[in-house]
């Protein structure tokens, strides 16, 4: 891989984490697009996630930091009670990971046409959801403890784990999920960007004990040098899109995310 396209991919990872479109999709795009060699490209899909991962956690913070002030106080109050309810949506995507590993992995060197396919679920989940409290009246969960209930935050996990397939937008599933559950759109946004931190940070920590301990190697498809830039581009630009993109994704209709992928879906299958 290229040092310019490793910024471009970057670039890219860091625009589109933060929106319901698939920001795996569009790395798989923008690859092809530009010839990039396919070698260690899951790799390098590792670190930018990470980069954009580490990006969350600055602009998020202060709702990070207060949680872990309340947990740490030893009692079950708002805090925990969030933070468990996180731990129980990383369930499904945790099973997924230590089960099917080499099947995920596997995935990633597939043909676009198949992240056409995912696209094409992600749009299909953004309009249902966008439409189902107008047409459908699904009921709005109330007086539930920081907007979002247990089983809610398992059937969202369920939905990332779905997501792992390049193509179906993690956000796009989780957030359109919890809507068809009754979680409202601005809990449901924040729960499904602080979800992802733990299976990421876990997943990179775990790459880099095994090149540590010298079982693995990383990154060697890539080179050091495009796998550093890839994660500074990733870095910079999702911090200036993070805050940006959730309020859009809070304020905005899904049905026009849901267009774009389809869009996009269609061009692959007419193009490739």
């Amino acid at each position: 891989m290229e040092w310019w396209q490793a910024v471009i991919l970057g670039i890219v990872q860091g625009l589109t984490e933060f929106l319901p479109v698939s920001s795996s999709g569009h790395l798989m795009i923008f690859k092809e697009i530009m010839g990039a060699d396919a070698e260690g490209f899951l790799d390098f899909t590792v670190t930018v996630h990470f980069a954009t991962v580490l990006a969350t956690i600055v602009v998020f913070w202060g709702a990070i930091w207060n949680l872990f002030k309340g947990f740490f106080k030893f009692k079950y109050n708002d805090e925990t009670d969030y933070i468990c309810k996180i731990l129980v949506s990383l369930i499904p995507v945790a099973l997924v990971g230590f089960l099917f590993k080499d099947q995920v992995d596997a995935l990633f060197s597939g043909s676009l046409k198949q992240v056409a396919v995912g696209l094409c679920i992600t749009a299909a989940l953004l309009w249902v959801s966008d439409n189902a409290g107008r047409r459908f009246k699904v009921p709005v969960a109330k007086d539930t403890r920081n907007g979002i209930s247990f089983w809610q935050a398992f059937v969202v996990g369920l939905a990332q784990a779905f997501a792992v397939i390049p193509g179906v937008s993690r956000s796009g599933s989780t957030i359109s999920t919890g809507l068809l559950t009754g979680v409202k759109r601005e809990a449901m946004a924040q729960f499904s960007f602080l979800m992802v931190l733990i299976p990421i940070i876990g997943e990179q920590s775990l790459d880099l004990l095994k090149v540590a301990v010298g079982s693995e190697s990383f990154g060697e498809g890539v080179g050091s040098l495009p796998l550093l830039l890839g994660f500074v581009s990733a870095f910079v630009s999702g911090l200036f899109a993070c805050r940006w993109m959730v309020s859009i994704v809070k304020k905005a209709k899904l049905m026009w995310f849901a267009l774009y992928c389809l869009v996009v879906a269609l061009l692959i299958f007419f193009l490739s």
